[in-house]
């Protein structure tokens, strides 16, 4: 991945990781070891998701920037999909409080948009490739 790839991976990750901590402490009190083990794992499972569909995104930018747009709508949907899927699979799981696991879903997607979305804003990314110094025309 280039540097920007990786900056911007990082600034979603990082504020998603530290409310994942937060959310794992505040399941912990509330709902015991099993709601931090739910926000742990929701935090585990945007981290992961989110990521990866950057990563695609990334992909796809660079080898079909004429399906970027549709692809990042395509990717965002179905990574909504795909969280909603992982929460009704484990709505009635005895391994980690459900509730806890949810909402600490819900609240790191929403870190993350809100993460990568400013981190996209301040990237200072060229819309166009330079041409090579020494290439004549």
């Amino acid at each position: 991945m280039p540097s920007n790839d990786v900056r911007i991976l990082a600034q979603a990750a990082v504020p998603t990781a530290a409310v994942g901590a937060i959310a794992a402490v505040v399941s912990g009190v509330v709902a015991g070891g099993k709601g931090a083990v739910g926000a742990v794992v929701a935090t585990l499972v945007v981290i992961l998701f989110m990521g990866i569909g950057l990563y695609v995104l990334q992909r796809t930018a660079k080898s079909l920037p004429h399906l970027f747009q549709a692809m990042g709508l395509m990717l965002y949907a179905a990574q909504l999909l795909l969280l909603f899927i992982f929460m009704a699979a484990f709505k009635n799981t005895t391994l980690f409080h459900p509730k806890a696991f949810a909402i600490t879903l819900v609240v790191g997607t929403l870190t993350w948009i809100v993460a990568q979305t400013r981190a996209h804003m301040k990237a200072k990314i060229l819309y166009v490739e330079p041409e090579k110094s020494g290439h004549s025309s």
